[in-house]
């Protein structure tokens, strides 16, 4: 028995609260994982869970040896990271969450650079909006927008920034008109986007004075995925409102025209979000400045007059 992968395996199950998800997470088979904390139990002399068929839990003994191994595994991994060989090559699975926008527009067409420069990284890629449980479904880190919640047991790192543009297809302006102030926008609709973290449409948010003012759209359509969003208002279906790195290609090629430009909002925070550990993973940290760097030299560009 490889006593440390039986620590990792059985740690990896308890954070997700299965031996299939840690299967999956581990690029393993659920056999393996169900032999190695067979093989722990045995080598202890105790048992570490208690199993059902719908439930997993840790018994007393289980929680002691939980809490040593997470403690020896982090130990190990700084120990290991301190090495300048091994601290200037990530290597592993490296699983990472963002959306689907952010991952077309800005980081796959860069990803050719990452593999370049840590060969040693499997990286997994998933899309999506959604709010994430890190720990229970194996993601080391995400990319999100917006401004985080302070939950205490994430840590965010800001890597850039994008503006907001309120924008309208030219044929959409030649048969409803260009709004010229926001008092116009009671005259026009917009295509609504459905948030899955809140399950509603958005309020548009403009400051006009130093005030904050939220303006609800006349929706007709509604969707739930951003890309079909920012794709239907280049149809004419309605105004939108999106990041400046969704609308550019549109705006340069013509298909949206900017309107509004007066009228501004916050800029909306990018930031990259993983556990709050002791020692932050080399591979993850590698990913981080890697991606920050990649949001650096892509914001000059999301600048929309």
């Amino acid at each position: 028995m490889d006593r440390l992968q039986s620590m990792q395996i059985f740690a990896r199950v308890v954070d997700m609260h299965s031996f299939n998800r840690a299967a999956d997470s581990l690029l393993t088979s659920r056999s393996l994982v169900t032999r190695a904390i067979k093989d722990l139990e045995q080598f202890l002399g105790v048992r570490l869970l208690q199993r059902t068929t719908r439930h997993l839990s840790l018994t007393p003994e289980g929680t002691v040896y939980y809490d040593h191994c997470k403690r020896l595994l982090a130990d190990i991994e700084a120990v290991e990271s301190s090495f300048p060989a091994r601290a200037g090559n990530p290597r592993g699975r490296l699983r990472v969450d963002m959306t689907l926008s952010l991952a077309r527009l800005v980081v796959i067409p860069a990803l050719k650079d990452f593999q370049a420069r840590f060969p040693d990284v499997d990286l997994i890629l998933t899309m999506s909006d959604r709010k994430v449980d890190l720990i229970q479904e194996g993601v080391d880190c995400v990319v999100r927008t917006g401004t985080p919640e302070n939950s205490g047991t994430l840590v965010a790192r800001r890597i850039g920034a994008f503006d907001w543009v309120t924008c309208a297809s030219p044929t959409y302006i030649a048969q409803h008109g260009e709004p010229r102030t926001l008092d116009d926008l009671a005259q026009h609709h917009s295509v609504g986007y459905l948030s899955s973290q809140t399950a509603r449409p958005w309020d548009w948010h403009f400051v006009v004075n130093g005030e904050d003012r939220f303006i609800a759209m006349r929706e007709h359509l509604v969707v739930d995925d951003i890309d079909a969003y920012v794709a239907c208002g280049a149809e004419g279906l309605g105004m939108v409102r999106a990041g400046s790195y969704m609308v550019l290609p549109y705006l340069l090629s013509g298909r949206l025209r900017r309107v509004l430009s007066d009228f501004s909002a916050p800029a909306i925070p990018l930031s990259v979000l993983y556990p709050q550990n002791r020692h932050l993973s080399p591979t993850v940290r590698a990913f981080a400045d890697w991606v920050a760097e990649v949001v650096r030299e892509a914001e000059a560009g999301w600048r929309v007059n």
